[in-house]
């Protein structure tokens, strides 16, 4: 039976089964001008690599009443301020094997909540069907990966975040699509524009894929029903949009380099259908699914991004601010005598009047092979031999320690309004990311070494963190207190910002955000006595969190139970300022306190958000 829009309904037998039985598999077969073609439906809920087979079969997945799962936990309500794990549930595991939704939810939701984040953000969902990929290359756009479990395990995992008050983000790839003509969209009907522009224009030289036609109404139908499908079946509370750069030139943002001149942005090179697209996506989304985020990857600095579309935004409510973690890198690589405060500030402040952005020091792209860690950039070969507490430290081992934790916190604290660190960098895991891969030869006859398809870097060892006797430890109880002190002041969120301070010979940053007053002293020797800190608010103050305590690492220079009062009079444009003790390579925050206030310690239970035996771990190999 024929219905509108090209759909087919298939009645039930004469008995009431189902004319396909559930778990069938099933294609499409379509005589077209160039013959026979199988295909993959476009719209599949599951598809499935048979053991022994290299191509994928689609799956008619429609389970009887008592094997689905049934939501039990509401949605949280949007939180002020988003602090986003970005995890991959195929690499979560210590071992190295490809984890499960399953063990996901058992074992990894818990720890990401103890960390104080009130998000996750999922990679790799959508059905790929090279696991190298990252899950970027996608093929089936309706289908969860089957890698990682059933449907069924994984709405059981995001119901299981949502009890425990975690939003659950889906990076969803629209931007492309695998070029893979087997199991995916690429020559569905035979040929090469039935979803994607033809001939080059839908062609990405660098990514290897296809390009869609946002200008065909089926398009459009297919990529807007996909994001209402994961929304409404799925219970996702929104989306991190890749690509989006490339989505909306037609350059692709390649070999570009934005200035911020308004004609990169409104001129021959903007794809309007593909800003439209973008337009009409947010305009469903938020209509449908008021409390649902999104998140757009843009490098350009797009105009009107984050505004309404009713106002004529693009309508995200989020941007990635991805020029930080560049930044990073790129001071990483100089002398510490080299680094300048106001480049470290301006890079971190860069952002539009009310234009809110997620603000990271590294994501997944930084962690992948050929990339480093900022752990392997400060610490490099010494994390293997020296990160035991029972050996004695290095300089270097120091160092690293020292300026993970306050690159981390500087970012969050004047970066955006929202933060993300990809899963174990929180401690900073040691290793890269090497999916299991063969070798692999190029058009040109160049050949890409493979790594005999070994998942032991394509893993994460939380072991790490967790055990007592190892350096990591104290970076990862820091990156904890970030997380609890954020969701204590809400100092993301807040109105007042202001920068005292970016003094080069001194190498120190001072700001206040919210009610609390950020020193920063990255000078690689120099600590400062009676150190005068500007600020506006007359009182006493205290120290709420200190990257120096021993908890996380340090050395233990600051005195937490000190006071420290105010002295009226003009510094740094500030009204007033106090005195403090600024340690060499250490971060402090203060907070204003009255004689009968209650400072809790930010790692208190108390903290903790509230919504509006350990194996050995083995050793690491170079």
């Amino acid at each position: 039976m024929s219905l509108v829009f090209g759909r087919f309904f298939l009645p039930n037998n004469v008995d009431g089964s189902p004319p396909i039985p559930h778990g069938s598999r099933v294609k499409i077969r379509m005589d077209t001008p160039s013959g026979v073609k199988d295909s993959i439906p476009a719209w599949i809920k599951f598809s499935v690599q048979a053991p022994g087979e290299i191509p994928y079969s689609g799956i008619y997945y429609d389970p009887p009443e008592e094997e689905k799962y049934v939501f039990k936990h509401p949605q949280p309500k949007r939180p002020k301020s988003l602090r986003i794990y970005e995890s991959h549930v195929g690499m979560s595991s210590p071992e190295p094997m490809i984890n499960t939704y399953a063990n996901f939810r058992d074992d990894v939701l818990p720890r990401i909540k103890k960390l104080g984040y009130n998000a996750v953000q999922i990679m790799a969902i959508q059905e790929h069907s090279y696991y190298a990929s990252f899950g970027y290359h996608v093929t089936n756009f309706f289908a969860p990966s089957s890698r990682f479990g059933t449907p069924e395990e994984l709405k059981s995992l995001i119901d299981k975040a949502h009890e425990l008050g975690l939003l659950v983000l889906m990076d969803i790839v629209h931007s492309h699509s695998s070029n893979n003509t087997l199991d995916g969209l690429n020559m569905f009907d035979g040929t090469d524009s039935h979803y994607f522009h033809p001939g080059s224009r839908g062609y990405h030289w660098m990514w290897d894929s296809r390009l869609f036609n946002y200008g065909s109404w089926e398009v459009l139908r297919y990529l807007l029903s996909n994001a209402r499908w994961w929304l409404d079946e799925y219970k996702f509370d929104g989306f991190r949009f890749d690509g989006v750069t490339s989505m909306m030139y037609t350059h692709h943002g390649l070999q570009v380099a934005f200035t911020g001149n308004y004609s990169e942005y409104f001129g021959m090179a903007t794809d309007v259908d593909a800003v439209v697209y973008l337009m009409l996506a947010n305009d469903l989304i938020h209509g449908l699914f008021p409390e649902a985020v999104t998140i757009g990857e843009d490098v350009s600095g797009m105009p009107t991004f984050c505004l309404p579309t009713q106002d004529g935004g693009v309508g995200f409510d989020y941007r990635l601010q991805m020029a930080i973690a560049d930044k990073w890198i790129e001071i990483l690589k100089k002398q510490d005598e080299d680094w300048k405060m106001g480049d470290i500030v301006h890079t971190l402040t860069n952002r539009r009047w009310l234009e809110k952005c997620v603000a990271y020091a590294e994501s997944h792209d930084q962690a992948l092979v050929g990339d480093k860690t900022i752990a392997f950039w400060l610490m490099d070969k010494d994390m293997y031999d020296f990160m035991a507490l029972d050996r004695p430290s290095t300089p270097r081992i120091d160092r690293g320690i020292a300026l993970h934790k306050m690159i981390r916190l500087i970012t969050m604290g004047l970066g955006g309004e929202g933060y993300l660190n990809f899963m174990g960098n929180e401690f900073g895991h040691p290793e890269w990311i090497d999916f299991p891969r063969g070798e692999q030869q190029l058009p040109n006859g160049s050949v890409i070494p493979g790594n005999n398809y070994s998942y032991d870097k394509c893993r994460r060892r939380f072991d790490l963190g967790d055990a007592d006797y190892l350096r990591y430890q104290g970076m990862q109880e820091f990156d904890r207190a970030m997380q609890l002190l954020e969701e204590k002041f809400g100092f993301m969120t807040a109105e007042h910002q202001y920068i005292s301070r970016k003094n080069e010979g001194d190498k120190v940053i001072i700001f206040e955000r919210g009610n609390l007053v950020f020193v920063f002293n990255f000078h690689w020797h120099n600590s400062y006595s009676d150190y005068r800190v500007g600020c506006s608010t007359p009182g006493k103050y205290k120290i709420v969190l200190d990257s120096d305590d021993a908890l996380f690492g340090g050395f233990n220079r600051l005195n937490h139970s000190a006071e420290y009062f105010t002295n009226e009079g003009w510094y740094d444009d500030r009204p007033r300022s106090f005195l403090v003790y600024a340690p060499s390579r250490t971060a402090a925050v203060y907070v204003l306190a009255d004689d009968d206030d209650d400072l809790e310690p930010a790692l208190s239970d108390e903290a903790e958000p509230a919504l509006a035996d350990e194996a050995e771990p083995e050793p690491v190999d170079p």
